[in-house]
């Protein structure tokens, strides 16, 4: 019997069999989503070692709670619990008051993120998201660096999904208020 590639296999797949103590079931959901776990915890933290550490946290309490856990979306979960670690990061570390641009992860060719700090306005971008509050820059983390869907990043930020349709609304308004780009008054 051949084994199915790896990028074959559905994550409910990979799960069922993870939960039932299959590591190299484990290590192929890892090795999935280990980059995307680490930009999105790289983006909100602004460290590559911090980073590093958060997303070694995250896999390791995914595991864990695999054989107790039923999910309904891998990956939602999965950000679920990086965006727990992010928030347990950032609270111990309040005295952080502002976000400087970050440099792109190594790999960050070709990545939302990397596009945007490429941008002659990186830096001033990096400033405004860094005033929003922190659940608009969480949404705006999970649905443009990220890449995740609406139903995904409420499920991350235990929200419903209307209500992060509004919240992302909110948080890009704010945003273009900000660099001046929506400040623009209606006049009719």
């Amino acid at each position: 019997m051949t084994k199915a590639a790896p990028h074959t296999i559905s994550d409910d797949d990979l799960l069922k069999r993870a939960s039932s103590g299959d590591k190299d079931a484990y290590g192929m959901l890892y090795e999935r989503y280990l980059v995307p776990v680490y930009r999105y915890c790289y983006f909100r933290v602004g460290s590559e070692l911090d980073a590093e550490d958060l997303t070694e946290m995250v896999f390791l309490k995914a595991w864990e709670s695999l054989p107790v856990r039923q999910v309904q979306s891998f990956r939602a979960w999965l950000y679920r619990i990086a965006h727990n670690q992010v928030v347990d990061y950032l609270r111990t570390r309040k005295n952080i008051t502002s976000l400087e641009p970050l440099d792109p992860p190594a790999d960050g060719q070709n990545h939302p993120e990397q596009v945007l700090l490429n941008r002659e306005d990186g830096r001033a971008l990096a400033q405004a998201i860094a005033r929003l509050d922190e659940q608009d820059q969480e949404v705006l983390v999970c649905r443009f660096v990220s890449q995740l869907s609406h139903a995904e990043t409420a499920a991350v930020l235990g929200l419903n999904e209307s209500h992060v349709r509004v919240l992302q609304f909110r948080a890009l308004k704010k945003l273009q208020d900000m660099l001046g780009r929506g400040g623009k008054k209606d006049d009719g």
